[in-house]
């Protein structure tokens, strides 16, 4: 069983964790030792339905996705369940479901709905009472079992930070275990939200985003415990495709590109072929 979010944030303090959106990412950032994964609702629309982030997704294609990455992977994953796809009724359906695909968390924001990335333009928020509505329908629904839930709320950008401050406080008094303020757009900001924002907090780091890219030692002394990178993983394996292919088309061989690729002994590994044998050649030598 995943060591929970509680257990990793006590043994670690501060933890720095990737997005993920399928299956190989996930046991990609798995071997590369981080304790966790997120779930980046931003990179599954892009590689499941190949549309943007602009609440295109549906509570079903967001479910099944987990439920595929936790089958092959140890560690936590968090899953960005957006807005709980509805109202009240509709998160607590999304943590119940989620928590019987095997997430260990979730994020849960504030957003109108169709939902946008954090970082685009054009955001708005349903009122402070209707957004602790759906944070209380999480938490009763989560009960005693061990589910992680993040309140994040992206009124700063709409509303100001006196308003992100008191959503997010009244978050956690209704039971969330973590904070997430989206989309700070200055160090500035970000020293007020890791001062002020209820503990434990996130600090999403999107390259080329709103917020100031900082490392793990400057965001930790902030007062920052989750620091997440969403989108990293998902910006890089672009710019491979992107390359790779370009060279291809142009060249019509791969030739000159070869050592930018793993090797397919390595790719095996990666995905347990030589796991997968093991049982052929017991049987093949008469073990039983």
């Amino acid at each position: 069983m995943p060591a929970s979010l509680h257990q990793i944030l006590a043994k670690d303090g501060t933890v720095v964790f990737p997005g993920v959106y399928d299956t190989l990412s996930a046991l990609v950032a798995e071997q590369a030792g981080f304790p966790l994964a997120f779930m980046s609702g931003y990179a599954v629309s892009a590689t499941l339905i190949g549309a943007p982030d602009l609440g295109l997704l549906t509570q079903t294609e967001v479910i099944g996705r987990a439920r595929q990455i936790t089958r092959v992977v140890s560690i936590p994953l968090i899953v960005d369940a957006d807005t709980g796809y509805g109202n009240a009724l509709n998160v607590a359906r999304t943590v119940n479901e989620l928590i019987e695909a095997g997430a260990a968390g979730c994020f849960l924001e504030d957003q109108v709905w169709p939902k946008r990335c954090g970082h685009m333009r054009g955001k708005g928020v349903v009122p402070r009472d209707e957004y602790l509505q759906k944070i209380k329908a999480a938490v009763d629904t989560r009960g005693s079992r061990d589910f992680f839930i993040v309140a994040r709320t992206d009124a700063l950008g709409s509303a100001g930070m006196d308003e992100a401050l008191t959503r997010v406080k009244a978050a956690r008094e209704t039971g969330a275990d973590a904070t997430f303020i989206e989309a700070p757009g200055s160090i500035e900001e970000l020293a007020i939200i890791g001062r002020h924002a209820p503990k434990p907090t996130v600090a999403n780091m999107v390259e080329q985003g709103k917020t100031p890219l900082l490392g793990r030692e400057e965001l930790a002394a902030l007062g920052f415990a989750f620091i997440l990178y969403p989108v990293a993983g998902l910006y890089a394996s672009a710019h491979a495709l992107a390359t790779t292919y370009a060279h291809l088309q142009k060249t019509g061989t791969t030739n000159g590109v070869t050592e930018q690729l793993v090797t397919f002994q390595q790719f095996n590994e990666m995905i347990g072929i030589p796991e997968s044998y093991e049982p052929m050649t017991r049987k093949s030598n008469g073990d039983t």
